[in-house]
């Protein structure tokens, strides 16, 4: 029991791990958005956010699937 909770923590501690970088990484991407002049540059910083924010989506799913499977934690 106890081996099973230390994977659920490790598991729990690398997903919110995760989806903290992925909330670092849209505010940089958006003030990079925010500061960009070029039109090539505004396309590739609204890209990034859209591929930013599908990981967080992903990341999410993966905490709920988590969550359901086996009564473990929450945001």
């Amino acid at each position: 029991m106890k081996r099973q909770a230390q994977i659920e923590n490790a598991v729990r501690d690398q997903l919110m791990g995760e989806i903290q970088d992925v909330r670092v990484s849209l505010e940089t991407a958006h003030s990079n958005f925010e500061n960009a002049s070029d039109p090539d540059m505004i396309d590739c910083y609204i890209y990034e956010m859209n591929a930013i924010h599908f990981r967080y989506k992903y990341l999410l799913r993966q905490v709920r699937k988590y969550d359901i499977a086996e009564g473990g934690f929450t945001l």
